[in-house]
């Protein structure tokens, strides 16, 4: 449940923020006429995440399980792909996020197609709704609490929606580099659990060979699939369930912060390790260069403008021009 509520809090607020760029810039320009499009562009995008999360649901009841299988690991990686993405999207264009909209805005209504709002509010909030629900649909198949999972989502985007509005209404400043910055190293590492859980998806299924196929090393003694140094690469790296039982509340808790799993292939261990590894660490360098970057030159202490923190970069939008 915490584990979706941070996807869902760190993917509505980013929605949330577009959203109210976009709102706040078409209020400036005295063009609230428009304001109806862009929302029923955010409307069509929310029902597009709903519509895609209930035929991933309901759909694979009717697919036998090896199909299930496969469907849900390369749905996995799909997943992990685009929070991959996101991240560093984020990471890169947060400081002109507020520069590029207002010119999609601007060439919207320039060129008299007014239902080109639409298409913003709907790209925008799109994209953010298809990676929660794949994300979340996937974090689901693997917890196999499908409630509390979702009840998690949904807080958290119940308070996207709430710290989004109190941040157009200028009644909260928050640091986003900062916000963005911890929960993109959450997702980093969730991600990376989603990755460890495709890998076992398509191990169950035959598709990528590990414990589950005919190659997979035996143990002389028992018969069973080996675990250890010795079964690598095909076979069990631990086995850990007498000490965690897979449903107890500790597995969830270690599966939902760090992708751990109390029986791991030696394939899903590199893979999570590979990925955190990587991915870890062109992050962490993104944030160093930001940091740096987001450093004040100095100026002359007269006749110069105070600089403006990008943290609070929806703040500064909707207080601009008050």
């Amino acid at each position: 449940m915490f584990a979706t509520f941070l996807i869902g809090l760190r993917e509505g607020l980013e929605a949330a923020l577009v959203v109210g760029m976009l709102v706040a810039y078409l209020s400036r320009m005295g063009r609230r006429d428009v304001l109806p499009r862009l929302w029923i562009g955010v409307a069509l995008a929310i029902v597009l995440a709903l519509a895609i999360g209930a035929v991933l649901t309901f759909g694979a009841y009717a697919l036998t399980f090896q199909a299930q299988e496969i469907i849900g690991g390369l749905l996995s990686l799909v997943a992990v792909a685009m929070v991959t993405w996101m991240v560093f999207w984020m990471q890169r264009t947060a400081r002109t996020m507020k520069a590029t909209l207002e010119g999609q805005v601007d060439h919207a209504l320039a060129v008299g197609g007014l239902w080109a709002i639409v298409i913003i509010g709907f790209v925008s909030v799109g994209r953010e709704g298809i990676e929660t629900t794949l994300l979340l649909w996937s974090m689901v198949q693997s917890f196999g609490d499908a409630p509390a999972a979702l009840i998690g989502a949904l807080l958290g985007l119940l308070c996207a929606v709430v710290i989004g509005w109190l941040l157009t209404r200028g009644l909260l400043r928050l640091d986003l580099r900062r916000f963005f910055a911890w929960t993109g190293a959450i997702l980093v590492i969730a991600a990376a659990g989603v990755l460890a859980y495709a890998v076992k998806d398509l191990q169950e299924a035959g598709v990528v060979a590990g414990p589950f196929t005919t190659g997979a090393p035996t143990d002389l003694a028992t018969g069973a699939v080996a675990t250890g140094w010795g079964a690598f690469p095909l076979g069990w790296a631990f086995d850990l369930s007498a000490m965690i039982p897979p449903g107890s509340p500790v597995a969830a808790v270690l599966q939902a912060t760090v992708g751990f799993m109390p029986q791991m292939s030696w394939l899903q261990v590199v893979a999570w390790v590979l990925y955190v590894g990587i991915v870890g660490f062109f992050f962490v360098r993104g944030l160093l260069r930001g940091s740096r970057s987001a450093r004040p030159a100095p100026a002359p202490t007269t006749h110069s403008e105070t600089p403006r923190s990008d943290s609070a970069i929806l703040t500064l939008s909707t207080q601009e021009d008050r």
